[in-house]
């Protein structure tokens, strides 16, 4: 379709970008995309490249990915207009509603969504507690859950650790068999999503070619031998990370005058 132009433009560059850096891309799984219809790509998140990465999970089945993103990006004066040549939904972290609705609509019209139901990079790099929004919107739109797990993208850009885009990298993608979002209550259907990706990480993790991954490493979990935050220090961190941005949005609020006398 002729709209989509800069998304395959941007899907161009970036598989060139991955055969000049020689990145090991191990895929499974990638026919459970779904070639027609909408679908619901649950992904966990554990890097600022995430997108990119589970987007070429899809690859195979030939479909472009619509993203749901903080709005902060679609603010970006060079990300935004990036974001919003590729038709990504804008989510306000405040008021989500009008972002589920028109992912439920893109759902209906036939489109493959793509979710973070963490809301946020998982800084132990293990499955945080994850969101309904994603088994919400497949059932309203009547699609398939698919569970995404990546592996090795933190190794290139994350939290609290410098970029690192040098070559020679394995990134793992894992595509889960789609779940069936009806049925339960969507707490129980979001605990079942859960599972299914927790399970899907730790084979991810155990495949990984270990010399990629020797012990001690930051970006390995510490339950499996690495360096990375438990989820209770990760848990810490986020919240200091949100008082601290609460604290820069009071500084920038507080009105500009003479000192009190």
């Amino acid at each position: 379709m002729a709209h989509d132009i800069p998304y395959r433009l941007v899907v161009g560059a970036a598989h060139t970008w991955f055969r000049l850096a020689d990145f090991r891309f191990v895929v499974s799984g990638q026919h459970h995309v779904p070639r027609t219809g909408g679908a619901v790509l649950a992904i966990n998140h554990i890097s600022y490249v995430d997108f990119i990465m589970a987007g070429y999970g899809a690859r195979r089945s030939k479909r472009l990915v619509r993203f749901m993103a903080k709005r902060e990006v679609f603010d970006h004066p060079v990300a935004g207009p990036v974001m919003r040549s590729m038709h990504h939904i804008s989510v306000d972290r405040r008021d989500g509603q009008a972002s589920y609705d028109d992912a439920v609509r893109r759902l209906r019209d036939g489109e493959v969504v793509g979710v973070f139901p963490e809301g946020t990079i998982s800084r132990s790099f293990l499955i945080k507690e994850i969101k309904t929004g994603a088994v919400r919107m497949a059932a309203e739109a009547d699609v398939p859950l698919v569970p995404v797990v990546l592996w090795g993208t933190q190794r290139l850009m994350t939290k609290d650790h410098p970029r690192d885009f040098s070559r020679h990298k394995t990134v793992s993608v894992t595509i889960g068999e789609p779940l069936d979002p009806r049925g339960a209550s969507a707490v129980h259907r979001t605990a079942a999503l859960r599972e299914a990706m927790t399970g899907m990480l730790d084979t991810a993790i155990r495949t990984y070619p270990a010399e990629e991954q020797p012990l001690g490493s930051w970006w390995l979990p510490k339950a499996y031998g690495g360096a990375a935050p438990t989820p209770e220090e990760g848990k810490r961190l986020d919240a200091e990370e949100l008082r601290h941005r609460a604290s820069k949005r009071a500084g920038r609020r507080e009105p500009i005058g003479d000192p009190p006398g």
